[in-house]
C-alpha cells in the first residue's frame, strides 16, 4: 500500500462524501483496495448510508417458493438446478403450492417470491398461472416473481413479446420482478459462467421495459467467482445508468458467489467465493457509486449474520427478509440459509447502535401494535 494509493482512495472519497459522481475507474480502484484503505472507504460508505437512507436497518417479512428445480440451462454458477428426468428433480403440484401459499398467510407475511428453474413444459400461462393462484389464495400478499432470464423464457415459449409476458404478468397481480440473472452484466463473463442465459442488452431491455410498465424491480450482482474489479465496475455503472433514466430500481443486492457444490468451481474455472475484504468492498463500494440508490441490501443467506452485521457498518441498510424457504444458495453448498428470526435481526442492527423496522417489499412502513417501526 503506496502513500500514492493512499491519496487516490482518500480523494476518491472526499469526491463521493461532498455529493460528486464518482467515475467506474474510481470504482476499480476503490476495489482494489488493501489494508487500512478498506476500512477507510467502509467508514465513508457508512457516512454515505445514514445520509442516503438513515440510521435504521429494515427487513421484509417473506416466504420463498421454488416451484421446481428442473432447469433446460447448465449455469456454472449454480447447484440447485436438477436435467430433466434426474432423480432428484422436483416440480410443486398446485396443490403444494397452495398449502404452501396458505403457510405463508398464516406467517403474516407481506411478500411472497417465486424464482425456479426453467421447467422445459413452462411457457407463458405457467408463470401467469402461478401468479393468479397466489393472488387468489393470498390477495393481500405483495408477488415478487420471476426475473428477466424467465420472462424472456416464457415469452420465447409461447411465441410472443418479453413486453406482451410483463404486461399479463402485471395485470395477474404480480407486483414486483426480481432483479436476478443479472450476474455479471459483460457478456464474455457470462459467456464463461451462465453461456444459455440471456445477453446483458437482453437483461437491460427486459428490466426498462419492466419499470416502462410501472413494474418495480430489485438490481443484483453475484460476485467473488472468474470477474475482475473491472467488471464489477461496469455493472455498477449500467445499474446506475438505468436507475438514473427509469428510477424503477427499489434496491442492489449484491449476492457473494457460493462455491462448494458448484460446477464452475468444482472444475477449476472459479476462485472459491469472495474474501472478507471483497465482500465489504462490495457493500462499501456500491454504496459510495451508486449515489442514485437509496437501499442496498445485506443478503444473510450468502454472508451468514456476523458478516452481515459487519456489512450493515460498510454501508448497507437493509437486511432482506425471513426467506422461511430457501433452496438455491443450499443447493450451492450454503448452511443456515432457511429462516432469520426477526428477534435476531434487531439484536444485529441494535448492537450496532442502529434502528430496526420492518419494511413492505417497496419499503413502505409497517406499524405494529407494538409500537410504529420505520420512519
Amino acid at each position: 500500500m503506496t502513500s500514492d494509493t493512499s491519496s487516490s482512495i482518500h480523494t476518491i472519497l472526499k469526491q463521493a462524501l461532498e455529493g460528486e459522481r464518482i467515475s467506474p475507474e474510481d470504482a476499480v480502484a476503490l476495489f482494489q483496495a488493501r489494508g487500512r484503505n478498506v476500512l477507510a472507504i467502509a467508514s465513508a460508505a457508512d457516512r454515505m448510508r445514514e445520509v442516503r437512507a438513515g440510521g435504521t436497518v429494515t427487513f421484509v417479512r417473506n416466504q420463498n417458493i421454488n416451484v421446481t428445480n428442473i432447469c433446460v440451462n447448465s449455469c456454472g454458477f449454480c447447484g440447485f438446478s436438477r436435467k430433466p428426468g434426474s432423480p432428484e428433480g422436483f416440480l410443486f403440484p398446485e396443490a403444494v403450492i397452495r398449502e404452501k401459499v396458505r403457510q405463508a398467510k398464516a406467517r403474516k407475511v407481506s411478500e411472497i417470491c417465486t424464482v425456479s428453474g426453467l421447467h422445459p413444459d413452462f411457457n407463458a400461462d405457467s408463470y401467469l398461472s402461478l401468479v393468479r393462484l397466489i393472488r387468489e389464495e393470498a390477495p393481500g400478499i405483495h408477488i415478487h416473481a420471476s426475473n428477466p432470464m424467465e420472462v424472456s423464457y416464457a415469452a420465447r415459449k409461447s411465441g410472443c413479446t418479453t413486453r406482451a409476458v410483463l404486461s399479463a404478468m402485471k395485470e395477474a397481480g404480480l407486483g414486483s420482478l426480481c432483479g436476478t440473472a443479472a450476474e455479471i452484466l459483460v457478456d464474455q463473463v457470462r459467456e464463461q459462467i451462465c453461456p444459455q442465459k440471456i445477453s446483458t442488452a437482453e437483461w437491460i431491455r427486459i428490466i426498462r421495459e419492466a419499470h416502462g410498465l410501472g413494474i418495480p424491480t430489485t438490481a443484483t450482482i453475484m460476485y467473488g467467482h472468474c470477474e475482475s474489479e473491472q467488471d464489477r465496475a461496469a455493472h455498477l455503472g449500467i445499474i446506475r445508468d438505468v436507475q438514473d433514466d427509469t428510477g424503477g430500481f427499489t434496491e442492489f443486492v449484491p449476492l457473494s458467489f457460493v462455491h462448494p457444490a458448484t460446477r464452475l468451481f468444482l472444475e477449476g474455472k472459479a476462485r472459491p467465493g469472495a474474501t472478507g475484504r471483497e465482500d465489504i468492498l462490495m457493500i462499501a463500494v456500491s454504496r459510495l457509486f451508486l449515489d442514485n440508490f437509496r437501499n442496498i441490501q445485506v443478503s444473510w443467506v450468502k454472508e451468514g449474520t456476523k458478516m452481515a452485521q459487519v456489512l450493515l457498518a460498510s454501508g448497507g441498510n437493509d437486511l432482506g427478509g425471513t426467506m422461511y424457504e430457501e433452496s438455491i444458495s443450499k443447493g450451492a453448498g450454503a448452511t443456515g440459509t432457511d429462516f432469520l428470526d426477526p428477534v435476531e435481526m434487531e439484536r444485529m442492527a441494535r448492537d450496532l447502535g442502529m434502528e430496526f423496522a420492518e419494511r413492505t417489499t417497496l419499503y413502505a412502513p409497517v406499524r405494529t401494535g407494538r409500537k410504529a417501526l420505520y420512519q
